[in-house]
């Protein structure tokens, strides 16, 4: 067969467009395509594979097969050679199908007949949609030519299913963004959320993805690239860009003045795509390469291009981030990712937020908590499944998604969210009342902050006092390093909301996850166990000083407490409280007031800290336990990997003795001890926490109602009890036992 010329290429799209502009059916519309592509590309079959789900492949279309297998035959990703397509989003090409590896023989198909195929993927910016077969009698090898056409014609074909295109009566798959989906991903921050879809980058939608005049289209695309090179080189000569943010622009810069890049678009439609259509069609090809590389490297520059073309398809579209769009009632926020900036410029506006990246500890999920939203993250392919204004529900108890639910979930959903509303209802009851147990025992329960919006959560909660205020939030939201006196009357104004509560202020913990954008990010190969909190404040000490110093102007003359973060060993405690205590002295002598009283205390976050010398816990005045990350050290278990950060139980037999040898130690030395992290809002837990003799816990907000609930209710010497004879038995959890000794009590 003769190479297909570049004009045969923009008369078969043309003939494509005309036959999907025709009235009728979806399965009509496709019917019509597959004898058009057949007849064109001068094969006996091409055959129109979609996804069914996200696992799934079925037959929607056919010519040159057995009418009888469509909607029948389906296969998963991965099997077959339809099935390798679809999973490696690259194309297979054939002459002899049957001898071919991962070859599956579909009898119903009649397929046996065929020998050579070609299959190309079927994707819009790396959204997968299906696959477009063309099959032979005559074994041979499809052309680099013909290959490449076909990949046009799917090109073309991805944009109109994603339009709706092929929709209509029948058992052919629903239509984009109007079927019902869940997504399931991580739980970022707790909690449950009803409301509509706000997309934190708008979709850019190609509406004609063939092109009648080349030369128009390539004027087009050239007159773009322009533009987008003009931009990236007036943000390259800001004076204001550090040295990181300069490297992503030239990165930048370097991919917009590629000729490759603008070579491949350009030769997309001389093949007749339009500019827009062509620009997408090297994003999934992009897309489709990035989900082949192992080098984390080279995956953040074609994520750099995937951006770029973004930032083209807004000039070609006139599509910006600003469409006019009004931003719905109960807004909850879907992004790839978003910055704490970008974050808190939304405010308490946003319902909830729903991310495809991040991370439990990442700057959003800071961020979520602080703002009391529920967090979703690692919910893969929701951005390019949701449109603004889409109906959705975020539970993130569960780190589930449901997009346009249906009336049956919708119904349920509320039915879960009354009840919890019921239980705070009773919880604000007692709002007023110590956490004290039947025992006697009074647990202190205190609440983490961040931001000034927390404080209010004081009095609404009935929180003691703030357990933890993470000062790295003011230091993550800027493009530079706050000055002194900017922390200080911060650090003062947090003081004052907590009306004499006392609130301990962690120093800056960066490093690891939380990496200031303004300080050069340390290539370090496990970062969760390198250079950050107190061994970044050590080594940088004009930092830790100058926030030492604010905290201590803040305080004006009132009781202070600063705990420092991360320490492994007493000589990093000794070394950080001398430094605290000669800034105190210097303030003094420079006759500024210092305060009343100065409580220092440290984070316990290594299991290493828990053997230092005695002489440690007689230093510290407090001693708080870092549980997020003692769990991550202790079980060796990354908390950022969702594999195994819930693999191991806090109520671990092994873990509470750990916890218990912490708490003998703090006793036998006078030193107060408390808990702070995820686990401490949880009831069960703080129950078992309070009963190994820890007496404070500090948790988020919410959660401070539903621990004094269990714990007004419950005697600790009991709990002690049944902790302890779990142990006993050799038991590798208590949960069970506390689970079913809860369970006999009267209600």
């Amino acid at each position: 067969m003769p190479e297909r010329s570049e004009s045969d290429s923009r008369k078969l799209l043309r003939r494509l467009r005309d036959s999907l502009a025709l009235p009728g059916k979806g399965q009509d519309r496709l019917d019509r395509i597959t004898h058009l592509i057949a007849d064109s590309m001068g094969t006996e079959v091409c055959s129109i594979y979609l996804f069914r789900d996200e696992d799934t492949l079925e037959l929607c279309a056919t010519e040159g097969l057995k009418k009888e297998a469509v909607h029948q035959t389906r296969m998963k990703v991965g099997e077959g050679l339809v099935g390798r397509v679809a999973r490696t989003a690259t194309p297979v090409n054939a002459a002899d199908a049957p001898s071919e590896r991962g070859f599956r023989y579909m009898p119903e198909t009649g397929e046996e007949l065929f020998s050579s195929f070609l299959g190309v993927p079927i994707q819009r910016v790396g959204e997968k949609l299906g696959v477009l077969v063309v099959q032979s009698r005559t074994a041979r090898q499809f052309s680099d030519d013909e290959v490449y056409a076909l990949e046009v014609v799917a090109m073309v074909l991805a944009e109109m299913t994603e339009l709706g295109a092929f929709v209509g009566e029948g058992e052919g798959p629903g239509a984009l963004h109007r079927q019902p989906r869940i997504f399931r991903g991580g739980t970022g921050q707790e909690g449950t959320a009803e409301g509509n879809v706000w997309l934190h980058e708008p979709r850019v939608v190609v509406t004609n993805p063939v092109a009648d005049d080349p030369l128009t289209e390539i004027d087009r695309i050239r007159d773009a690239v322009g533009q987008l090179r003009i931009s990236i080189d007036d943000l390259l000569s800001a004076e204001s860009l550090d040295k990181d943010q300069r490297q992503v622009l030239e990165a930048y810069r370097m991919f917009a003045r590629s000729r490759g890049w603008l070579r491949r678009m350009e030769e997309d439609i001389q093949r007749g795509l339009s500019a827009e259509a062509a620009v997408e069609k090297e994003q999934s090809a992009a897309r489709a390469r990035l989900e082949q590389v192992p080098d984390a490297y080279l995956r953040e520059r074609l994520n750099d291009l995937d951006d770029l073309s973004n930032r083209l398809l807004r000039i070609l579209t006139g599509q910006g981030q600003d469409t006019g769009a009004t931003m719905p009632e109960n807004p909850i926020l879907v992004a790839r990712n978003i910055g704490p900036a970008e974050l808190l410029e939304y405010g308490r506006k946003l319902r909830g937020v729903v991310l495809e990246e991040g991370s439990v500890g990442s700057h959003a999920a800071i961020v979520a908590r602080a703002l009391v939203i529920p967090l979703i993250i690692h919910a893969e392919r929701i951005t390019s499944e949701a449109l603004n204004g889409d109906p959705i529900l975020v539970d993130g108890d569960s780190g589930t998604v449901h997009l346009r639910p249906d009336e049956v979930v919708v119904r349920s959903f509320r039915d879960k969210m009354a009840m919890q509303a019921k239980a705070q209802e009773r919880y604000a009851s007692l709002r007023g009342l110590p956490a004290e147990s039947r025992c006697g025992t009074v647990t202190r329960l205190y609440m983490n902050a961040g931001l000034m919006a927390d404080l209010p959560s004081i009095e609404n909660s009935g929180a003691e006092g703030v357990g933890l205020f993470r000062t790295e939030l003011q230091f993550l939201i800027r493009n530079q390093m706050p000055k002194r006196d900017e922390l200080a009357k911060l650090y003062a104004r947090v003081m004052d909301a907590a009306k004499g509560r006392p609130v301990a202020f962690r120093t800056l913990d960066i490093g690891s996850d939380k990496v200031l954008p303004y300080m050069k990010p340390q290539d370090e190969p496990n970062p969760a166990m390198g250079w950050r909190a107190i061994r970044v404040g050590l080594d940088k000490r004009g930092v830790l000083r100058m926030q030492l110093q604010a905290l201590l102007r803040a305080a004006r003359g009132r009781p202070l407490t600063v705990m420092f973060p991360f320490i492994s060993e007493h000589e990093e405690f000794v070394t950080a409280r001398n430094e605290l205590l000669h800034q105190r002295d210097r303030e003094a002598a420079m006759g500024h007031p210092v305060p009343e009283t100065l409580r220092i205390g440290a984070m316990l976050e290594t299991p290493s800290l828990a053997f230092a010398p005695k002489a440690f816990f007689e230093s510290a005045d407090f001693i708080s336990i870092g549980g997020n990350d003692l769990k991550q050290f202790f079980f060796a278990a990354d908390r950022e990997n969702e594999r195994v950060r819930r693999r191991y139980d806090t109520l671990n037999t092994s873990f509470l003795r750990f916890l218990r040898l912490i708490a003998d130690r703090c006793a036998e030395s006078n030193a107060q001890l408390s808990f702070c992290g995820e686990d401490a809002g949880r009831p069960i837990e703080a129950m078992v926490f309070a009963s190994l003799g820890i007496g404070t816990l500090s948790m988020r907000p919410a959660s401070i109602g539903p621990v004094k609930s269990l714990l007004r209710q419950v005697d600790l010497r009991e709990v002690r009890a049944v902790v302890t004879a779990a142990m006993a038995e050799g038991l590798e959890s208590v949960r069970p036992a506390v689970m079913g000794w809860l369970a006999t009590l009267p209600e």
